[in-house]
C-alpha cells in the first residue's frame, strides 16, 4: 500500500526529505510513486498540513 497527497500539500518538502527511499518528488504538490514506496509512513508523520495518507 502507498501513500497519496492530498490537495492540502503546501510543497513545503518535508516529505521529499524525509522519505528513506526516494519515492516522493515535489511539483505543484508532492507526489508519491507507488512502486518505490515501502510504505513506512515517515512522510505522513512530517507532513504539516496532513496531505499525505495511506491508501
Amino acid at each position: 500500500m502507498a501513500h497519496t497527497v492530498t490537495d492540502e500539500c503546501v510543497a513545503c518538502g518535508a516529505c521529499v526529505d524525509t522519505c528513506p527511499v526516494g519515492a516522493i518528488t515535489l511539483g505543484d504538490k508532492a507526489e508519491v510513486d507507488a512502486s518505490a514506496c515501502v510504505d513506512c509512513g515517515a512522510c505522513e508523520g512530517v507532513c504539516p498540513t496532513g496531505a499525505i495518507k495511506a491508501e
